[in-house]
């Protein structure tokens, strides 16, 4: 099974899928989307999720640069809600600080035109997202799996 990530934005949403393994994040699309017709991204999101064996979804969550929810955070609340509702699946806040404009420096760094990057940017956020998501829950199941794998002497 597959965890997805997703970058919700006012107008689109980012979205990457890891590998069956949980290690890696891919970027799979930009949806957009217009605020009355939700119905149309929830559809393509059940769309992915079948087709990607979607067991788990992490959603960005906005904050500022001393960790309190952006004003945008609420509405990401919301879809995070939505989107529990309407699958039955697991649904995550991720801290999504920053995450845009690391995507913007390495689009950048790419040398992506600004053009293709405004096009792919919430894509590439959704893969930041989700990566951090993965690699932390890697470092907690390996310090979990060490702890577990010391003896455990008797105390004298």
């Amino acid at each position: 099974m597959r965890t997805m990530g997703l970058d919700f934005g006012s107008v689109t949403v980012g979205v990457a899928i890891s590998d069956p393994l949980g290690l890696t994040a891919q970027g799979i699309e930009t949806i957009r989307y217009a605020e009355h017709r939700k119905d149309l991204l929830f559809n393509r999101l059940l769309e992915l999720i079948d087709a990607y064996e979607v067991d788990k979804m992490v959603v960005g969550l906005p904050r500022d640069l001393i960790g309190s929810e952006s004003a945008r955070a609420a509405a990401s609340r919301g879809f995070a809600k939505s989107l529990r509702r309407k699958t039955g699946k697991t649904v995550e806040l991720w801290d999504e600080r920053l995450t845009t404009a690391a995507a913007e420096r390495i689009l950048i760094a790419a040398d992506v035109s600004r053009k293709k990057r405004k096009q792919v940017i919430d894509k590439e956020a959704a893969v930041l997202i989700l990566q951090s998501y993965l690699d932390k829950n890697r470092l907690e199941q390996k310090r979990d799996e060490r702890s577990q794998a010391l003896p455990n002497y008797p105390a004298e």
